[in-house]
Order: C-alpha cells, then structure tokens, then sequence
C-alpha cells in the first residue's frame, strides 16, 4: 500500500510539471504571436532580422556600409520616375506659384492653385505615365532661388499641379533666373542632393532659418577643407556663392568633392555590378569614423539611380570638420539600424497615393516613405539619422513675395545621424 502511494505522489508531481512545462511553451509561442502581428501591423520593424550589414566601402573620410535584406532579397525593378528622369525626358515641371496659370492645362475638375510666388513653396507638375519618386534633400535649381524639397513624397500620374513644400538653399537671390527649374531649365546641377547636415535641417528641424545657417556653414567649411583630404586645414575661405547648388558646382568646391568621392565614383559600375549582385538596397553612413545616416531604399534598383547624387552628398559631408573616431565595424553599423526608435509617431500622406511618417526618439529619428499605390504597397525610401545640434521646429516658417536677408553666422559642424530599419 506504501509503495502505491509513493507512485501515486510521483506520478502527480510529474503531470503537475508536464502541465507547466506545456503552459510555458503555449505562453512563449503566444508572446511570439503577438510581437510579430504588432510588427506587421504598424511602424519599422525594431527585429535585428530585417536587414543585414556587409564590409564597408572607403573614400578619405568616408565609410559606406551596404545593406542587405537579411532574407536575401533585392526586391524588383521600382515603377517610380525619378526626378531627375522627370527633369531629363520633360515629363515632369517645376514653377514658382505665380507662374503655374501659364505651365498646368487644367482640367475642368482640377484643382486650382493661386496666389504669388513664396520663398517655401513651388508648383510641381508629373505629366508622365508613371508616378514620381521625389526625396527630401533633392535639390531643384532656377526660378526665383534655389530650393530643395523638404520631404519624401510619391506624386502620382496625369498632370495635375500639387504643392511642393520646399527650403531655400540661395539666401540673398530672389530675381527669376529661370521660369522652370531643374534639367528642363538648361540648369547645370540638375543632379544634386544636399548633405545630410543642411538635409537633416529641411527634414528635422523644418525651418528656412536653420536650413540658411547649414548652408552658409557647410558652403564655408567646405571651401576652408584642404584640396586633399589627409592635408590641414586651410584658413577660413570666402564661400564662393550663397546658393548651396552653385558652390558644390564651383571649380573650388568641386574639384574637392570629386576627390572625396573618387575612389566610390571612378568605379562607380564596378561597385553598383557588385552590390546588385549582393542585393544591396542601402548604406549606413559614417563620416571620420561617426554613423550619421542610412538610407534604405525598396530595391537594389532604385540604390542604384540615386547612387551617384547621395554618394557625392556624403562626399561633401566628409569635407566638414569634426573630431575623427575609431573605424566602426559592422557590428556598429548593425546596431545603429536596430536601435529601436521607441518614441512618438506622427504621419501625414495623400489617401491611395503615399504616407510619410516619422518616428522620434532622444538620440535618432526615422523617416519612411511608404506607398500606398495598388501595384506597390510597401515601404520605398527609409532614412535614419543621428540627431545634431537640430532645433525641432513644429512647421516651417514661410515667407510670401520678398526675399529675407540671408543669415551671418555660421554653423556648428555636423554632427551624426541615426536611422532605423524598413519593413517591405
């Protein structure tokens, strides 16, 4: 009887701790359940498994990390235009706003856009059959001033004119140059993006005062760099344009810039064949050994159409002066893609068309474009940056008719930016 009890006592505590070893396995299958259906459903994914960092790439001062989907897809070819594309076949049209009556054929139930010129505001007009890609940061040249656009939007076929929110990036012009901008106005730097010190401006802070004070300071920084990237620094240089597009086109400023770029630019075919071969739709940025930025794209495609104008971006980022660091490594560049952002959200879009959000925390912030075109429903551009000495600033100020001074001071060196990681 002893003995019968005894089994009896056994058995009961082995089924009582089969019964919690099986209550365990169902509660951490579910908790897995729920973290990937809050992933899916909304915001970057914060999972390390989403993208994977090669070696990086060097130039001077410059690392490039590529980036890869870790699942080992490139995605395919993208159906949007880019504005350069747009600029070069004429099927896309910039204006300043007092100009769009004699630029859009308007149809009877299209939407009507008046009043004066603004310092903030162009009129963009997509009369190809596709829709047009346009990032913040891009740069468009002619019209009363130069300006750069301020956020990434999707514009969608058929003609219609829409308002291009924009920064001006010509501080002390404000006399027409050209009644259209861009590739389509004969314009020489129809392929140019600012560097992410004046791009974080436009993008973070969101105000023309802050975007002019990145300008003067980068344009100033940039012609006291030595024309060869290990020499000293020169003595402070009169900048040689207050347009940011004029000065990276001047033979001054250029000549640097390409020197930086070069070893990323003479074999540029060699090293796009082998990062679509590695299905590469990205790179984490750093500049003397600090991770600034990442801009993470849909496709190996689209990389590749924006490599030149973002390489040489980084480029002239790389001329700025700032404390060198330690080489990261690819783990560095891992983890700055899956710092989770973990602070606020806010988004804004164009129902069927795009939603543009952005993801806040103390040290990063996240930008994603996401398309919500039948045909293409998923995320297109990704950036990430490092906060720098950025002021945020709710919305941009705005300025109708004339032309404010321009300003004096010149800007805090750059500083790093950190992006995170697109979901497909």
């Amino acid at each position: 009887m002893s003995d019968l009890v005894g089994f009896w006592s056994r058995f009961r505590g082995k089924l009582a701790l089969g019964f919690l070893v099986a209550a365990a396995m169902l509660w951490g299958w579910f908790a897995t359940e729920s973290r990937s259906s809050v992933r899916a459903a909304g915001g970057p994914v914060e999972s390390n498994s989403e993208y994977r960092v090669l070696a990086p790439i060097e130039s001077g001062n410059l690392l490039l990390f590529p980036v890869v989907r870790a699942n080992g897809k490139a995605g395919a070819g993208s159906p949007f235009l880019t504005l350069d594309e747009g600029f070069k076949n004429g099927s896309v049209e910039v204006t300043e706003a007092g100009n769009v009556r004699g630029l859009v054929r308007r149809r009877d139930n299209g939407p009507a856009i008046v009043g004066g010129d603004q310092v903030n505001t162009l009129v963009l007009v997509n009369n190809s059959g596709q829709p047009l890609l346009l990032l913040a940061g891009e740069i468009v040249t002619g019209g009363k001033q130069d300006r750069v656009i301020a956020k990434d939007r999707i514009v969608p076929p058929g003609g219609d004119p829409i308002d291009l929110s924009v920064f001006c990036i010509e501080p002390g012009r404000w006399v027409e140059s050209s009644p259209v901008f861009g590739a389509s106005a004969k314009a020489p730097v129809a392929s140019i993006m600012v560097q992410p010190t004046v791009r974080e401006q436009a993008m973070v802070a969101r105000d023309q005062q802050q975007v002019w004070n990145s300008v003067h300071g980068t344009i100033a920084a940039m012609a006291a760099a030595p024309a060869s990237t290990g020499g000293p620094m020169m003595p402070a240089a009169p900048p040689p344009t207050t347009s940011y597009a004029k000065a990276v086109q001047s033979a001054e400023l250029k000549s640097k810039v390409d020197e930086a770029a070069a070893p990323l630019m003479q074999s540029r075919e060699a090293i796009l064949a082998q990062l679509k071969k590695e299905g590469a739709v990205g790179v984490v940025v750093a500049v003397r050994g600090e991770i600034v930025w990442a801009d993470l794209f849909s496709s190996a495609d689209l990389l590749s159409r924006y490599w030149t104008k973002l390489v040489r971006s980084y480029a002239a980022e790389s001329l700025s002066p700032g404390e060198t660091h330690a080489a990261p490594t690819v783990a560095d560049a891992q983890r700055f893609l899956e710092a989770p952002a973990g602070g606020t959200e806010t988004s804004e879009g164009s129902v069927g068309i795009y939603r543009y959000r952005e993801v806040k925390s103390s040290g990063t912030e996240t930008f994603v474009l996401e398309s919500l075109l039948p045909d293409a429903r998923y995320d297109v551009h990704i950036s990430k940056l490092k906060l720098r000495n950025v002021e945020r600033r709710p919305r941009p100020v705005s300025y109708r008719g004339t032309m404010p001074s321009p300003p004096v001071q010149p800007l805090i060196p750059p500083v790093p930016i950190e992006p995170r990681p697109m979901p497909d």
